[in-house]
This record gives C-alpha cells, sequence and structure tokens, in this order.
C-alpha cells in the first residue's frame, strides 16, 4: 500500500476512534484512559489484564466496546473448579438416527469468540489458566489431536480482583508477560458517580451504532504494522526496559536496590507497538518519546518483581517506573 494510502487511513482510524469513544461513552462514564488502552492493545493485537474492585463496570464496558465494534462477544467466569475443556470446548458422542453409527463430535468452547473476558482469571488454577494463555499465543486451540483455528481478531481480557486473595492462583510472572498491558481501574470521580446514578436509575436505554467491521479491524491491525519508528523512539523504549534489570551496564543504584527480576525484551516490543497504535489513534504518522513514557507503567508494572527491601519501604512497580522514565535522558 502506497504512502498516501496509508495517510488516509491513519485519518480514517483516527476518526473511527473519536466514533468508538462517543459510542461507548452513551453506556460507560469517565473510564477515558482505559478505553484508550484497551483500543490500543486491540489495534496493536495484544492482550490486556485489568485490576479493579467489583462493580466498576469492567464488563460493561468490554461488552459494550465489542457492541460497537460488531465482534462476538464471550465472558467466562473463572471458578476453582473450571476445567480446561469449559474454556476451549469439548467432544461428544453423537449417533447418527438412521446407521446407529456413533462418532465424536467437537463443541466449541467460549474461547471460540473474538472478544473473550475472562473474569477473575486467579480464582482458577494454574492448569486452566494455560488453557487460556496457550489459545492466546497461538491463535489455536488443540482437543483430541485436532487443532481449531481460532477467528480474528482475537483479544482476550482478563480481570483480576486486588481484595480477597484467599483461595487464589495467581498468574505466573511467565504468563503474565503474555499480556500486552496491566490496566488498574480505579473509582470514578464524584462528577461521574453522580452521572453513574443518575443514568443507571432511570428507564434510559442508550442506542449504540456499529463503528467498525472485521475487515477494518484487521486493516487498522496491518496498518499499525507499517507505521515508521524513529531510531531515537526504539533506543529510548530498550533503554528503559534494559534499565529495569538489576546489575546490568547503566542500570541506577534504586533499579538494583528495589528490582528483583526486570523486564524482558517483549516489553520493549510492546513500548514500541502500542506507541505507534497510541500515533495513529491520534491521527499522528509516528510515535515520539512521550507515547513511549506515558505506555511505560501499563507495560511494565506487571513485568517488575521488586524486592524485599522496596515492599518492606512501600515502594510500588508504578514509583519505581515513574522515576525510571525521569531518569533516562532523551
Amino acid at each position: 500500500m502506497n504512502k498516501s494510502n496509508d495517510e488516509a487511513l491513519v485519518e480514517e482510524l483516527n476518526q473511527t476512534y473519536q466514533r468508538i469513544t462517543d459510542e461507548v461513552g452513551k453506556v460507560i462514564i469517565g473510564q477515558h484512559k482505559i478505553l484508550e488502552h484497551l483500543l490500543i492493545a486491540l489495534f496493536s493485537q495484544g492482550h490486556c489484564v485489568l485490576v479493579g474492585v467489583p462493580g466498576l463496570a469492567k464488563t460493561l464496558l468490554i461488552q459494550t466496546l465489542s457492541e460497537v465494534l460488531d465482534l462476538k462477544f464471550s465472558r467466562i467466569q473463572f471458578t476453582p473448579d473450571l476445567m480446561p475443556s469449559d474454556i476451549t470446548g469439548t467432544e461428544v458422542i453423537e449417533e447418527d438416527q438412521a446407521t446407529g453409527n456413533r462418532t465424536f463430535k467437537f463443541f466449541r468452547g467460549p474461547v471460540f469468540a473474538n472478544i473473550v473476558l475472562a473474569d477473575e482469571i486467579n480464582r482458577t488454577p494454574p492448569k486452566t489458566q494455560a488453557a487460556l494463555l496457550e489459545a492466546m499465543q497461538e491463535h489455536k486451540v488443540t482437543a483430541a489431536g485436532t487443532t481449531y483455528t481460532l477467528d480474528e481478531p482475537f483479544f482476550v481480557l482478563a480481570t483480576q480482583n486486588p481484595i480477597e486473595q484467599e483461595g487464589t492462583y495467581p498468574l505466573p510472572e511467565a504468563q503474565l508477560d503474555r499480556f500486552m498491558f496491566n490496566l488498574l481501574v480505579d473509582y470514578p470521580t464524584s462528577a461521574e458517580e453522580n452521572e453513574i446514578v443518575k443514568s443507571t436509575t432511570s428507564a434510559y436505554e442508550a442506542d449504540l451504532q456499529k463503528v467498525a467491521t472485521f475487515e477494518d479491524i484487521s486493516t487498522y491491525q496491518d496498518l499499525v504494522r507499517r507505521v515508521p519508528v524513529a531510531d531515537p523512539v526504539v533506543e529510548f523504549a530498550v533503554k528503559l526496559v534494559s534499565s529495569t534489570r538489576p546489575d546490568s551496564d547503566g542500570t541506577p543504584d534504586f533499579i538494583n536496590e528495589w528490582i528483583e527480576w526486570g523486564a524482558g525484551p517483549r516489553a520493549s516490543q510492546f513500548l514500541i507497538l502500542g506507541a505507534k497504535t497510541k500515533a495513529v489513534l491520534e491521527g499522528r504518522p509516528s510515535p515520539s518519546i512521550s507515547d513511549v513514557k506515558e505506555l511505560a507503567k501499563p507495560v511494565l508494572r506487571h513485568r517488575l518483581i521488586t524486592t524485599f527491601t522496596a515492599e518492606a519501604d512501600g515502594i510500588k512497580p508504578d514509583d519505581i517506573i515513574e522515576r525510571l522514565v525521569e531518569s533516562i535522558p532523551e
């Protein structure tokens, strides 16, 4: 595709982004930054973990987004007794009434959707978590020796409740690393909460318009991959990620003190992919260092393992990332 076509596509995506925001805003009040990050992850072909207490409309936001984008939505409530086949699907014996022959037929599970909401993913054992995470990575499901390809786009959003940690199975670091973003869903402001209460306790029903199609999303995902990035932007992202690794060249002293394990190369890739997507969503042809800085927390916060010293001092990953971003020269 030639340059002028790509420029037209950037403009089109920017307008689509505005329309998506307007449509979702008919149902969801506030959460603009969360919506922006969800769309960045979708167009970057990444996945997200959303962390927030119950009742902050996480499920409603994702459901509304799937409706506006005309995508098939599926919600899986993770529980301790959930089995891998409850996610991927199961084989059932079917009998042919005419011949009496019995054959196995595969019934697809809820993972066969475009947007999959894995609700409270840390409530289910590692074996079941792994079934979803394999589908996230491969975009395929294998059952009884047969491989089934998942429909594109395939976008997984996992939620975790930061309270009530008894009897949960935290995602291992290697599996958390597969998620592009870790998003913290916060309480609404007083003004937003007033509006939420008024709209949800009245007879108001939003009339949602579909804004994009499968083909549009696929086109925008391909566009993101073609967006050019200046070398200094890539160098800044790589320097930022490598500086999270203790005892590396040029790592600041506070990192050696507060971080046990830093982020891997996947973080650098997601920082650049996210920066590219953020730029085109805003109608810009190429990302800047400020885009990388803005995405540092959602990309890095779940990839840093803090030391006992940091925990004892009450130092959170976000505090470390903030200080690190300020310490790296552009």
